[in-house]
């Protein structure tokens, strides 16, 4: 097949991928398939496990660093070995379950890629409900394994940081879910899949790496959410006012940088507005 390709001053421009056509708004039709109920048990399924092995990862860290029990404070995983778990979990299951549900696991990824006309309405809808009742599942068999830590310790809650204004974790969340995003966006662009032929199994990795060098950055400041479903099952099951009063954050900003993220990668890098508008004046 042939691909771009540029010799001297000369372009050709023959495409050797195909964008999928955008999803419609409702489809009746994928509510009688199978396929779309195991795509949600997927979501629910990944997100559950990538809360237990997440949270179980930060209340360990804390436990071992607590001077009451250690004199040790280099003990422990450190932010490092946090971000790593999140990071690695989320390469883990975006591998496991992209072929099934796209792997999403997150709500602000999810609304990205509705926003995108990637997923219909229905399913971004109940892959958010999905997720959100998976965190809160994961969160709560943390719980019901190690209580007494799982208090004591914050349950691996998203809260602001003492000396941070409200502004500046929200703009942390912005920012950070629009690395996500943008890059969930670029490693899943079907004219790269077309030209690289290893892309789709990497895919994951970038995503990955992208949630591991968010949360090195944004962790002294809000604990890291870019993901409302994270924050909301830890919320739920810890159910401490502090994490509660905060959690408009974690949501309200990671829905901000996906919607950023959606915006920039589909109208500026893919000129979705330029097509639209030529695709208009040649009716």
């Amino acid at each position: 097949m042939g691909k771009d390709v540029e010799v001297g001053e000369h372009e050709y421009s023959a495409k050797d991928y195909q964008d999928p056509p955008p999803a419609d708004l409702f489809d009746a039709e994928e509510l009688t398939k199978w396929s779309f109920y195991r795509a949600i048990i997927a979501e629910f399924i990944a997100t559950l496990l990538f809360l237990y092995i997440t949270v179980l990862t930060v209340i360990g860290y804390k436990s071992q660093t607590d001077p009451a029990h250690s004199s040790d404070q280099c003990g422990g995983v450190g932010i490092l070995g946090i971000a790593w778990a999140f990071g690695g979990m989320i390469f883990v299951l975006v591998y496991c379950t992209a072929g099934i549900s796209g792997g999403h696991i997150n709500p602000a990824v999810t609304f990205g890629l509705f926003l995108a006309r990637k997923v219909t309405l229905p399913r971004a809808f109940m892959y958010i409900v999905a997720q959100c009742l998976g965190a809160v599942c994961g969160c709560g068999l943390v719980k019901a394994f190690q209580k007494t830590y799982y208090n004591t310790y914050g349950g691996g809650a998203n809260e602001l940081a003492d000396g941070y204004s409200k502004g500046t974790g929200l703009g942390a969340e912005i920012i950070g879910t629009f690395v996500l995003v943008y890059t969930v966006f670029s490693a899943t662009d079907p004219k790269r899949n077309a030209r690289d032929s290893h892309v789709p199994v990497l895919a994951p990795l970038p995503i990955g790496f992208a949630v591991f060098m968010v949360h090195l950055a944004t962790i002294p400041i809000t604990g890291t959410g870019i993901n409302p479903a994270r924050s909301f099952g830890a919320a739920v099951m810890y159910g401490k006012e502090k994490a509660w009063d905060d959690q408009w954050l974690f949501w309200v900003g990671p829905m901000i940088g996906a919607a950023i993220a959606a915006f920039y990668h589909q109208f500026v890098l893919r000129a979705g507005a330029v097509k639209a508008l030529g695709s208009s004046r040649s009716m």
